[in-house]
């Protein structure tokens, strides 16, 4: 098993340190790949990096506990997702090209034409804040995946994962990040593939496993439980805010920036069906596996479900598939790792201060400062994966998806307005969560609304003040 898991990473690394020999040693190419990367190559690595080790462990974790009703995450996700592209993918592309920005924060701040200083400092603490926290999740889930499979201590796994991104980031920056992203992604979903084969297999077939799923209470209801005393009304908000889960991706810098590495705009559609086939396939075996977890695994207090994936393969394949498997999962924690922390170190070094570092050295310094940062983090936190991917997503998306779509839908914020809406965005979000309201609705959906709503007001109210000024 630890021979073919070695392998794979071994590949992946080799990957991403070829992405050395078409490197140009500046910022833009550092990240953002000169603009020049190719529709299949922007579509997986974006879906990769979208799905990482939240899907593995996270969603099996959750589909473990919920049954049948986790399917709703999957197409309110997958739906508010697709919603997001028919608009965000190809203007955040022509945004880019206008401003000659090359971080997320640099385009949403210049996207009128002029820079907000305040705002785009704003944006890039935000994002470094929740992006490190977001990275960290994926490194803690690698490391519970080896902890299982391997018996090597948690902390290991998230030092292998340290040393390997920030290996091939420092060598070709978003270049090879893409790159290692294309090839985890493909062993990503030949791993989840053979264990859902698997685990039908061993369950006598698709009927049996059927008929065994739903002799567990409740297991297959088609809401939670906790949802069934609110009737349809409780029902649709639970769908809704897993549909504004997905809309959020456009609040995501590590994900959106993939869409501005694009060859050609014009050839968007084509990243959009490779990420879409991807992600739909991926999704729902991830679902499946999960469902099936929970017959090989009865619920009980001391089983971590996120742990019900790297189990089952032990328990279902043979070392060297299971090999695989492992890989399939490590792949995902750094095919999200590597993204987020060459998000960070963008922000870091073209965002926050006054001049922007252009440096080659102090670029990769601040990379190997910011994946470390996100490897301690990683280490002195116990929390699960779900709740960490869950928080951060939602935390990014609530501040900056209101900005992102009001400018993509033709309005004109005051650099005061765009502020106010991301800190009234984000505020909702955190409260809602601290009040534990995330059980019935995602707390994406009150942030990203309360956003929307503080600049659809401030706007109205410029326009009168301008109409009694002109009279």
């Amino acid at each position: 098993m630890i021979f073919s898991f070695v392998g794979f990473l071994l590949v992946f690394t080799l990957i991403g340190l070829s992405s050395h020999f078409k490197s140009r040693q500046n910022s833009h190419d550092y990240y953002l790949a000169s603009g020049e990367i190719k529709p299949w190559l922007v579509g997986l690595s974006a879906v990769a990096t979208n799905n990482s080790g939240y899907m593995f462990i996270g969603v099996i974790g959750y589909t473990y506990t919920t049954g049948l009703a986790s399917i709703w995450l999957m197409i309110g996700w997958i739906t508010g997702d697709f919603l997001a592209s028919l608009f965000a993918h190809k203007q955040i592309k022509a945004a880019s090209i206008r401003s000659s920005e090359i971080t997320y924060a640099g385009v949403l701040s210049t996207w009128q034409g002029y820079q907000s200083k305040k705002l785009q400092k704003l944006i890039g603490l935000v994002s470094l804040l929740f992006l490190l926290t977001y990275a960290s999740a994926q490194l803690l889930a690698g490391s519970k995946a080896l902890h299982v499979l391997l018996g090597w201590p948690v902390s290991t796994g998230a030092i292998v994962g340290f040393v390997l991104v920030t290996l091939y980031c420092l060598v070709g920056g978003i270049r090879a990040s893409i790159w290692t992203d294309a090839a985890q992604s493909f062993v990503m979903i030949i791993a989840m593939a053979l264990l859902l084969g698997a685990a039908i297999i061993s369950l006598g077939g698709p009927q049996q496993a059927l008929s065994s799923l739903n002799e567990i209470e409740g297991y297959m209801n088609l809401f939670p439980t906790d949802l069934a005393v609110a009737g349809l009304t409780g029902g649709i908000f639970f769908i809704v805010g897993w549909l504004f889960a997905g809309l959020s991706v456009i609040g995501q810098p590590h994900i959106m920036v993939r869409f501005m590495t694009l060859n050609d705009n014009k050839k968007m559609y084509l990243a959009k069906i490779w990420y879409y086939l991807w992600f739909i396939a991926f999704y729902s075996m991830a679902t499946l596996v999960g469902l099936l977890s929970r017959l090989y695994f009865p619920e009980t207090a001391s089983f971590d479900s996120e742990l019900a994936l790297p189990y089952m393969a032990q328990m279902l394949l043979n070392p060297a598939l299971t090999g695989l498997i492992l890989a399939g999962i490590f792949a995902a924690t750094m095919s999200t790792a590597d993204s987020l922390i060459i998000s960070c170190s963008a922000t870091f070094t073209h965002d926050l201060f006054s001049r922007k570092i252009e440096n080659s050295l102090l670029i990769k310094a601040s990379t190997i400062v910011i994946a470390f940062s996100a490897l301690l983090i990683a280490l002195l936190n116990n929390q699960s994966v779900f709740s960490l991917v869950i928080f951060s997503w939602s935390a990014l998306a609530s501040a900056f998806a209101p900005l992102f779509i009001f400018l993509c839908f033709k309005g004109k914020p005051t650099e005061t307005a765009s502020i106010t809406a991301l800190l009234c965005g984000l505020g909702t979000a955190i409260s809602w969560r601290m009040l534990d309201l995330h059980t019935y609705i995602y707390e994406g959906l009150p942030g990203i609304l309360v956003g929307l709503l503080v600049l659809i007001l401030a706007q109205r109210i410029n326009t009168e003040e301008v109409l009694s000024e002109q009279i």
